[in-house]
């Protein structure tokens, strides 16, 4: 058997480092067994998916140096490797679980289901549809379909009994099926879900090995269903432990930059990131903390992955950057640094801000110092303002900060439009609503235009900064709830 792993993330956004974490360990297991890996982008939810995210998950990839052998670019025999490229696949598919009775066509509204839900849980119940359009004849069902009416596909989920399955780090999981949704597998726009996407590429595409996120581990009843419905197959199942913040949540945007290119954009070197993330959950051996990716791929042992979630340190992972750094001799040391900050994309975005207020060459530095490097410490009295109280700097930082936790795409138009209706909605002027986030951005009173600073630093670092003036200015967590109950009675953009 030919070892094939597989990732598969969406366009939604910047390329993650729980995204790179799970690339890294299919690419090592795949690698080490003289298998394959397989890019595969899930752009089902075409709301959200641009091409932009889509190319940022290539560059990332490359940058790590995680090649992949099938896939997006460098093609392959399974195939469209894009979901929005494979519906007919899809249709013919769904076409056959409709003809076996294992899938029905479900006409309920939002507005049913909705209040399904609410009476399910005032009854403390789990939350799940209640099979009302199971029994519907096939002379019924095709009355409606040809009426034009809406309708989405269901799974059919056995009502009693459970799944039993195993998963390689975790040995054998049970799981009642009345714990299981009646899955929608085919939206009413013809678009699969995830759930069903997912079952039918990894058997087209012929995945032997899943390695993906613990978060999955509740679905796999759904998807060895679909496995058994198909008489296919099921792939190993590999559920790795999910990154977590010093705190033991989840990693997420609100309390650490997780996006890829702010850790390329901040100087870390990818073999440093990528021997950090090899460490999630991992180690080698003879515990040796620093190794190189081939090193990984020599000793990797996936029985050797630990369950425990992995806390991602940001101490930590400078600590191991550096060693990388000054393991460099003086001339790769120089190459490193002109591919950071002297690289032509770099540069192109840096020049149009400055070029207009510099007179010497010698001006560049000090006009983008908070741009290239740290922002300096920050005081509460920095935020001193004459016409602004602390409750309103500190109101104008937390909305603004969740305003960003909230943004899809980061565009320096649209972020103007929504500042300038969340100052509004605040009864702020714009001029005195920008100042707080200048000092939080910048550090200074003065400095380069806010909104071009934002988009050269990027969401994961203009976030983070906002968090860090937070912190500076010592705000409780009883001031913290005032404010998220203040936050709801606004209408903030994404």
């Amino acid at each position: 058997m030919t070892v094939r792993t597989r990732i598969a993330p969406s366009p939604t956004g910047d390329p993650h480092v729980g995204t790179a974490y799970m690339a890294l360990f299919n690419w090592a297991f795949a690698r080490q067994h003289d298998g394959q890996f397989v890019l595969r982008i899930e752009d089902t939810d075409q709301a959200r998916s641009t091409p932009e995210s889509e190319q940022a998950i290539f560059t990332v990839l490359r940058w790590l140096g995680l090649d992949w052998d099938e896939g997006p670019i460098v093609g392959g025999p399974h195939g469209p490797y894009r979901q929005s490229e494979r519906q007919a696949l899809y249709l013919e598919h769904i076409e056959k679980l409709l003809a076996q009775g294992d899938a029905f066509h479900c006409f309920c509204s939002k507005q049913r289901l909705d209040e399904v839900r609410a009476e399910q849980q005032e009854a403390k119940q789990t939350t799940r549809y209640d099979g009302h359009c199971l029994g519907l004849s096939a002379d019924e069902v095709a009355k409606r379909l040809a009426a034009g009416e809406p309708s989405v596909v269901r799974m059919r989920v056995p009502e009693t009994g459970a799944c039993t399955f195993k998963d390689r780090l975790r040995g054998e999981v049970t799981i009642p099926y009345s714990q299981i949704d009646m899955q929608v597998l085919l939206k009413a726009d013809g678009m699969p879900t995830y759930h069903f996407a997912v079952v039918v590429d990894d058997h087209l595409m012929g995945i032997t090995h899943i390695l993906r996120g613990e978060e999955w581990l509740n679905s796999v009843p759904k998807h060895q269903l679909l496995y058994q419905y198909f008489d296919w197959p099921m792939p190993e199942l590999v559920h790795l432990p999910l990154l977590r913040n010093t705190d033991q949540s989840k990693l997420s945007k609100r309390k650490n930059p997780t996006s890829v290119t702010y850790y390329r954009d901040q100087g870390y070197l990818p073999e440093a990131l990528l021997n950090y993330l090899g460490l999630m959950g991992w180690s080698m051996p003879d515990e040796e903390e620093l190794f190189t990716l081939q090193q990984m791929v020599q000793a990797f042992d996936i029985d050797r992955i630990s369950t425990s979630g992995p806390i991602f340190d940001q101490d930590k992972l400078r600590w191991m950057n550096g060693q990388y750094l000054r393991a460099l001799d003086a001339e790769a040391y120089a190459e490193k640094v002109q591919e950071w900050l002297l690289n032509k994309d770099r540069l192109r975005d840096l020049i149009p801000l400055v070029q207009e207020r510099a007179e010497r060459l010698s001006d560049l530095l000090p006009l983008v110092d908070y741009l290239l490097g740290a922002r300096r410490a920050l005081k509460p009295e920095d935020f001193a303002h004459k016409k602004l109280e602390r409750e309103q700097v500190v109101k104008v930082i937390h909305h603004t900060l969740a305003l960003f936790d909230r943004k899809r795409s980061w565009q320096r138009d649209d972020l103007y439009e929504s500042i300038k209706a969340l100052a509004e909605q605040c009864d702020l002027k714009l001029r005195e609503f920008l100042f707080p986030l200048f000092i939080a951005i910048s550090g200074r009173e003065v400095s380069l235009p806010l909104f071009d600073s934002l988009i050269f630093l990027g969401p994961d670092l203009s976030r983070g900064r906002l968090r860090d003036a937070l912190e500076v200015l010592a705000i409780s967590g009883k001031e913290r709830k005032r404010l998220d109950k203040a936050l709801d009675q606004l209408q903030l953009s994404d």
